[in-house]
């Protein structure tokens, strides 16, 4: 009974209706002119997701109607209509370091189980339920999801240090130059199995994690591995022939570097190589650091390279200042904006979907223990874009950081997203250009200190849209038009 309550308590929360309360009167910000072009497109959106490690390898084994229940918040196009999951291909840490430096550090759920215990042991394919159970799921619900196997560390019998987490000089390689061929065996293992054993063929697989990071290190908090770039392109080297041999129609990405700086770092070596982009098919990034110049260079580097371009981990670090709460969520959705608007990613994922005990790394907070959960407001502040900016849309041209725009493939469909991370509000004049006219505002929905997702009442706009966004919130329109 409790469940059925709860997913009734969710429904409310999805579709919670209420009228456009007064506009804030003190408005002590300039009235702001933006253009939006509806000729000036960019990127197309392939979608929005997260990672599945951590959180799935907890919440994958709580009782089946709740995590039914979350799945659909997650991927249902009424709630966050997430269709990308990134499943992590554990390498398993020392079986004697079981509860010791990760569950001091991120906790149990930083402890990943790998398949294979040694070189010479059969694979353990019953290992990893809990994440497994949250990707099948998953595929169940949604069709069309796209799923990426990426690796965080080789198994630890692997590796120099005999532990998962890092070297003992966190800037040193981790993984034996002898053990590069039985790594990319392991991991082109585990992509065959979940293909011939459950239909789940992942588009794309990403050796590496932030990989040139120095901060992967014996006995550290969670799995982690240093490559070198050029330990990198000798791994893809390897990995390449072996994929195209096995039958998958599986992909590499790299590099998932920790911040733009990195990436970028990183791709002009592939460059300079010659012959690695040709054994790539997309290039990966996280954005918990990057200037927007760093953003227009990675842009540059990816048109240049021509592969597909995912923004495949972030969260609330490296933001420019200290916030809490709704603040803080709405500092990161900014990245997120500066992320599609410059660097023009194909989609834009998480790291955590759930996490514990605090407010802002996670859309929903919970116990993984209890089994208890508080939807976030970052939950709605995701689904203000996630929910609205359909997969298919094309990102349209703004000038303005605060303001996302995207139109449906038939364009009779413009969306917009006003974002105010202060503490006043702002006025903004929208000015549409391009061939479509605005027929009307069908609906508008708006995450605020009072609000979560909710609509409002619809606003009148012909070639302007004129509006006041209240002090931080994030404000969606749904825009009909003839073309």
């Amino acid at each position: 009974m409790k469940y059925a309550v709860l997913n009734l308590l969710l429904l409310c929360f999805l579709f919670d209706i209420q009228a456009i309360p007064a506009q804030v009167n003190k408005e002590r910000d300039e009235m702001q002119e933006v253009e939006i072009s509806t000729e000036k497109t960019k990127q197309t959106i392939e979608g929005w997701g997260s990672s599945l490690c951590w959180w799935a390898g907890q919440v994958g084994s709580w009782n089946e109607p709740l995590v039914d229940s979350m799945i659909d918040l997650f991927t249902s196009p009424e709630g966050l209509n997430m269709n990308i999951f990134r499943y992590n291909i554990g390498g398993g840490d020392d079986p004697s370091h079981a509860g010791g430096h990760m569950v001091k550090g991120k906790g149990k759920r930083a402890e990943m189980e790998g398949f294979k215990a040694s070189a010479q042991s059969p694979y353990n394919w019953e290992a990893d339920e809990a994440q497994r159970n949250i990707m099948l799921k998953i595929k169940a619900k949604r069709h069309d999801a796209v799923f990426e196997a990426f690796s965080n560390s080789p198994p630890y019998w692997m590796t120099y240090s005999g532990c998962s987490a890092g070297n003992v000089n966190a800037a040193d390689d981790n993984l034996r130059p002898e053990f590069y061929e039985m790594f990319c065996d392991y991991l082109l293992d585990v992509c065959i199995h979940y293909k011939e054993k459950y239909g789940i063929e992942f588009k794309t697989l990403e050796p590496f994690n932030e990989s040139t990071s120095a901060y992967w290190n014996y006995l550290g908090s969670q799995e982690g591995c240093h490559f070198e770039p050029e330990t990198q392109m000798e791994i893809i080297r390897i990995l390449y022939p072996k994929l195209q041999k096995s039958g998958l129609e599986t992909a590499i990405s790299a590099s998932d570097e920790t911040n733009v700086k990195s990436f970028n770092r990183v791709v002009k070596s592939y460059m300079e190589a010659g012959d690695i982009l040709d054994k790539i098919k997309q290039l990966n990034t996280h954005t918990y650091g990057g200037t927007n110049k760093e953003r227009e260079i990675a842009r540059e580097l990816v048109k240049a390279s021509g592969k597909e371009f995912w923004q495949s981990e972030t969260g609330p670090m490296g933001l420019p200042r200290p916030a809490r709460g709704l603040e803080n969520n709405l500092l990161l959705a900014q990245k997120m904006f500066d992320d599609l608007r410059i660097m023009e990613p194909q989609a834009w994922l998480d790291w955590q979907l759930m996490e514990e005990n605090n407010d802002v790394w996670g859309l929903v907070k919970c116990n993984f223990e209890t089994e208890e959960y508080e939807l976030l407001k970052n939950l709605y502040v995701r689904m203000q874009i996630t929910r609205f900016f359909k997969q298919g849309y094309q990102i349209l041209e703004t000038d303005n950081n605060a303001i996302l725009a995207a139109q449906s493939p038939d364009k009779k469909e413009i969306v917009v997203a006003v974002l105010n991370t202060t503490d006043s509000a702002k006025p903004v004049n929208m000015k549409f250009t391009g061939n479509q006219k605005i027929k009307r505002i069908s609906e508008v929905f708006r995450t605020s200190e009072t609000e979560n997702c909710q609509k409002v009442a619809p606003v009148k706009a012909k070639d302007v849209l004129s509006y006041s966004a209240p002090k931080f919130s994030l404000t969606t329109f749904l825009i009909q038009a003839d073309y």
